[in-house]
């Protein structure tokens, strides 16, 4: 894949947001008469585009009914230990961060803490947070085999 397209009201809100997460801007452009970048990190790219008359996204995450895409999901296995462990230091970097600059900041909005899923024969550690947009994220890691076997 070549990247993942996010709309955003704020394309400055978002890129801070993104760069917390380790994401780099790696180009800015233009789409029509809109600004818009490409963003690498965590093992992809991302495309992020500004709305010029944005209406809020809908709940993707807590609406058991929507329909579209869901969520983007980032595999943590190789560069965290657990997600708890990471998910608490976000969360302080993201209080930290808003503290100093609150206009493109806020503190970040935990979805789903980390949990254990088990997904055909592997388990995971799942987590979600939303992005400065509202859009959910997962981060996952595989923890081993189910039945107790570790890769």
């Amino acid at each position: 894949m070549h990247h993942a397209s996010i709309r955003t009201a704020n394309i400055h809100r978002a890129i801070a947001f993104y760069e917390q997460l380790g994401f780099t801007v790696c180009d800015r452009f233009t789409a029509g008469i809109t600004l818009a970048c490409w963003m690498e990190g965590l093992g992809g790219r991302i495309e992020l585009i500004q709305i010029p008359q944005p209406r809020p996204a809908p709940d993707a995450f807590g609406d058991e009914h929507y329909v579209g895409y869901y969520h983007l999901s980032f595999d943590l296995t190789d560069t965290a230990t657990d997600l708890p462990t990471w998910l608490a230091s976000l969360q302080q970097k993201f209080t930290e961060a808003s503290a100093q600059n609150p206009e493109q900041l806020q503190p970040l909005k935990v979805l789903l803490e980390p949990t254990q899923q088990i997904i055909s024969d592997l388990v995971y550690e799942v987590a979600f947070i939303a992005d400065a947009d509202g859009l959910p994220l997962e981060f996952l890691r595989v923890l081993g085999r189910s039945g107790g076997s570790e890769d």
